[in-house]
């Protein structure tokens, strides 16, 4: 049960008290390097874990975010997953409304997927928003669906921010919920690729391997 503080030391209060702001917490976020799960083992490390290890990939950055948003009293801890077509990676990001408008903080190694303000009037608008820069290396445009958003308060009965094992609980409840589509069948079949140019700025990363 998370009580206390959500079971955290007074060292990870400290660091996460600082971050009342949703520009600090994606300063924070942007500043952990990205986790290329070097050893070849999958994870979904807890906040924890991700404080501790200093590394995390984006659900593990969103999962952190929604905490330290809900740590500060600026939101519910509130996630959303992007479903991909193609192969390509889906994408999970913590989403907070700010003045009646919707934003997102997200973890990525490259230079799109990125923050997004809080100017959009739904999740499905701010969803679109990620839509033309949501490429595989071949050009083809894959974002497909995107979930509700999941408050992490329904797992308080578990030790999900302090976890020393890999969060896979919430990693599959939040491939389970329902989805939505975002095209239907004849635009996916009109859709254009990315042109050269698109395709190279997609590769940009911010931390190398």
């Amino acid at each position: 049960m998370l009580q206390n503080n959500f079971g955290l030391n007074e060292k990870e209060l400290l660091i996460l008290k600082k971050l009342d702001s949703f520009s600090k917490i994606q300063d924070f976020i942007n500043n952990i390097p990205i986790n290329f799960e070097k050893d070849g083992k999958d994870t979904c490390l807890s906040p924890r874990r991700v404080l501790r290890e200093n590394r995390a990939h984006c659900i593990e950055g969103a999962l952190l975010a929604a905490l330290a948003i809900r740590l500060n009293g600026l939101g519910e801890s509130l996630v959303v997953d992007m479903r991909a077509s193609q192969g390509d990676y889906d994408h999970v990001i913590a989403v907070f409304k700010q003045n009646g408008k919707w934003g997102a903080i997200t973890k990525t190694n490259h230079a799109v997927l990125r923050y997004r303000e809080p100017i959009y009037d739904s999740v499905h608008e701010l969803i679109m928003s990620y839509f033309h820069e949501y490429t595989n290396e071949k050009g083809n445009k894959t974002l497909r669906e995107f979930s509700e958003p999941i408050n992490l308060a329904i797992f308080d009965n578990t030790d999900w921010v302090t976890s020393e094992d890999n969060l896979w609980f919430i990693h599959d409840y939040i491939d389970r919920v329902k989805h939505y589509k975002i095209l239907s069948e004849k635009q996916e079949k009109n859709l254009r690729k990315a042109d050269l140019l698109e395709i190279q700025s997609g590769k940009l990363t911010e931390w190398k391997k």
